[in-house]
């Protein structure tokens, strides 16, 4: 029977795996963040921490309530921007452009608080 080997863990790729998962957590918190409202899309896109600079654009916007794929493609074709786009490649013009955008739209539908008035469930 031949011996096994060990093979010792990369130093280097041990880093890297931390750095990457350190990156994923911090993503999950930008968007809790902004699912709760407690910050934009707009806000990350104009200041671009640097844990959102590889971010897909079209995983932020969907990030917010409301947004599905459909409305975050419709969005972006309008602005002729790639949904793979990573938020760190966008140029100035077009964060300003797209920040704009964000923050005229509003929320399709009525709010909670107007269901629960019209309705004799509650």
């Amino acid at each position: 029977m031949a011996p096994t080997a060990t093979i010792a863990p990369d130093r280097r790729r041990l880093l890297a795996l931390e750095r990457a998962n350190e990156i994923r957590r911090a993503r999950a918190q930008l968007k809790q963040r902004i699912g709760a409202g407690h910050l934009s899309a707009a806000e990350v896109i104009l200041d671009c921490p640097v844990e959102a600079s590889r971010w897909p654009l079209a995983e932020l916007l969907a990030s917010q309530r409301q947004w599905g794929t459909a409305r975050c493609h419709k969005f972006l074709v309008a602005h002729r921007i790639s949904e793979l786009k990573p938020i760190g490649d966008l140029t100035e013009r077009q964060r300003h452009l797209l920040a704009a955008h964000l923050k005229q739209r509003t929320p399709r539908g009525t709010s909670i608080r107007r269901c629960k008035e019209s309705s004799s469930f509650f």
